[in-house]
C-alpha cells in the first residue's frame, strides 16, 4: 500500500511563509515526498519592507506583487485561499473561515484543512497600546491594502492642494520613529516633490511632516550615533519636524495630542509606533504565548506545547540561540534566516535525521532615506550611508526574490525594471 505523503500546512504568505513554501515545494512537494500547502487570505504577496514606498506612491505594488497560485504551480506546492479561523490540535485540523465577497455573498463555506505538520507565519499587526482614537482616525501600515489606502488619501489631498493653490500645506503626522516611521517620512517628502514636478509648479503643493516618537531618540534599535545622524538629516534635508520624548496621548479627527497635551493639526495620521502578534494567537487551542501575543517556540521553532506546530517570523518568540538571552527581533532578515533553517530541518526530518537548532545572525540594519539614499549599521557595528548603503539595502529585496525565483529570473526582473524605467512616472499618479 502506498503511504500518503506527509502534509505540511503553512499559514501566512509573508516574506518567511512564501520562502518556506517555495523551498519545501521544490525539495519535498515536486518529488511527492510531502504535500505542502500555503494558506493566505490574499491572492498576492508584496514584500512588507516595501510598503512605505507603496504608501508614498514611489513604488507600484502591481509591478512587484507575486501571485500565490502561480508560485505554487511553478514550485510544487498547493495554495489555499482562506483565513485561519481556529485550530483543533487533537485532530490536527486547521479551520478556515468562510470567504465572503464585497457584496456579502459567500464564495466558499467554512472549511477544515488536515495537517501532519503546521507552520504559523502570520506576521504582526500595529500596536496602538490602547491609545484613544488610533483605530478610528489613524492608518496602519501592516498590509498592502492599508498602504494603498494611504497612497490614495495622500494623492487626493495633493490634488486638492494643487487646485486650491493657497499655500496651505498637506499635514501628515507619523507616529513612531522606528525604521518604518523614518523611512515613510523621507519617502513622503520625495513624493510631494515628485508630485510638484509632475504638476508643473513646485509652489503648488506643500507637505508638512511631523514625526512623533515616545522615546528619547529616533531609531532606538540602532546605535545612538546613527539615530542622531538620521534626525539631523530628516530635519535639514527633508524638512521633517521631529519630536522625541513626545508620546501620543490621543488621536482625534484633524488633530493629534502628544507630550504635555501639545496639539498637532493634521490631515492624515500614520501609526507606526510598534507591532505585536495577531491577538487570535493568545487563544489558539492552548498554545503558549507571551505578553505580545507571540507564540513561544523552542530552538527548532516548534511551539512549546505541541511538537507538530511550528511558528516563526514576527508572530513567534524564538530564542536567539547559541546560549544568548532574548528573542529574535521582528526583521525581514530574521524571517529569511528562519525560513532557510526550517526548510532544511523539515528535509532532515523526512530523512530521519535530527533537526538542528536555529541561531540568529545579526547582519546589521539599514534604513532607507527615500529612493536615493540609506543609512545603517553594518560590518560589525560600522556606520554606512550613501550609495553603498542604498545598494546593500536594495540587495536585501533582491535576495528575497532569488529565494522565490532563482538567480536567472531575478536577473531578468532587474533587467526588465531597468529597461522600462523611462516609460513609467517615478510616482504612481492614479
Amino acid at each position: 500500500m502506498t503511504q500518503n505523503p506527509h502534509r505540511i500546512v503553512i499559514v501566512g504568505g509573508g516574506a518567511g511563509g512564501i520562502e518556506l513554501a517555495t523551498r519545501l515545494g521544490r525539495k519535498l512537494g515536486k518529488p511527492g515526498v510531502a504535500a505542502v500547502t500555503l494558506v493566505d487570505a490574499e491572492l498576492t504577496h508584496v514584500w512588507k519592507p516595501l510598503l512605505h514606498e507603496v504608501a508614498a506612491g514611489s513604488l507600484d505594488a502591481a509591478h512587484e506583487e507575486l501571485n500565490y497560485m502561480a508560485q505554487a504551480t511553478w514550485n510544487g506546492f498547493e495554495y489555499e485561499y482562506g483565513r485561519m479561523d481556529g485550530l483543533d490540535r487533537a485532530n490536527k485540523q486547521l479551520r478556515l473561515a468562510p470567504q465572503i465577497d464585497m457584496d456579502g455573498v459567500q464564495l466558499m463555506p467554512a472549511r477544515v484543512l488536515p495537517y501532519d505538520t503546521l507552520v504559523l507565519a502570520v506576521g504582526s499587526t500595529g500596536n496602538d497600546f490602547g491609545t484613544p482614537g488610533v483605530r478610528e482616525h489613524a492608518i496602519y501600515l501592516d498590509t498592502r491594502e492599508q498602504a494603498e489606502a494611504l497612497r490614495r488619501r495622500l494623492r487626493d489631498r495633493f490634488i486638492a492642494a494643487h487646485s486650491r493653490n493657497d499655500g496651505v500645506p498637506v499635514r501628515v503626522a507619523v507616529v513612531g520613529a522606528g525604521a518604518t516611521g523614518v523611512e515613510l517620512s523621507a519617502e513622503l517628502r520625495d513624493a510631494a516633490n515628485l508630485y510638484s514636478h509632475y504638476s508643473g509648479d513646485a509652489e503648488k503643493v506643500s507637505l508638512e511632516i511631523t514625526l512623533l516618537e515616545a522615546g528619547t531618540r529616533v531609531l532606538p534599535a540602532l546605535p545612538e550615533r546613527i539615530g542622531h545622524a538620521v534626525t539631523t538629516r530628516l530635519r535639514e534635508e527633508f524638512g521633517v519636524q521631529v519630536h522625541t520624548a513626545c508620546p501620543v496621548r490621543r488621536v482625534e479627527a484633524g488633530a493629534v495630542y502628544a507630550g504635555d497635551d501639545q496639539r498637532f493639526p493634521v490631515d492624515l495620521v500614520v501609526w507606526a509606533a510598534g507591532i505585536r502578534a495577531p491577538a487570535f494567537l493568545r487563544e489558539l487551542d492552548g498554545l503558549e504565548t507571551n505578553r505580545a501575543d507571540q507564540l513561544v517556540v523552542d530552538a527548532t521553532m516548534a511551539t512549546t506545547r505541541d511538537p507538530s506546530v511550528f511558528a516563526f517570523g514576527d508572530c513567534a518568540a524564538c530564542p536567539l540561540g547559541d546560549g544568548r538571552s532574548g528573542i529574535v527581533p521582528a526583521r525581514a532578515q530574521a524571517a529569511h534566516q528562519q525560513a532557510s533553517v526550517l526548510a532544511a530541518n523539515f528535509i532532515r526530518r523526512v530523512e530521519g535525521k535530527p533537526m538542528k537548532p536555529f541561531v540568529y545572525v545579526d547582519h546589521g540594519s539599514l534604513v532607507s532615506l527615500a529612493s536615493h539614499d540609506a543609512v545603517g549599521d553594518l560590518f560589525g557595528g560600522r556606520m554606512v550611508e550613501g550609495k553603498l548603503a542604498r545598494v546593500v539595502y536594495i540587495s536585501l529585496y533582491r535576495m528575497h526574490q532569488v529565494a522565490l525565483f532563482g538567480w536567472m529570473k531575478t536577473g531578468l526582473l532587474m533587467l526588465g525594471s531597468l529597461l522600462t524605467r523611462g516609460t513609467r512616472p517615478l510616482l504612481k499618479l492614479h
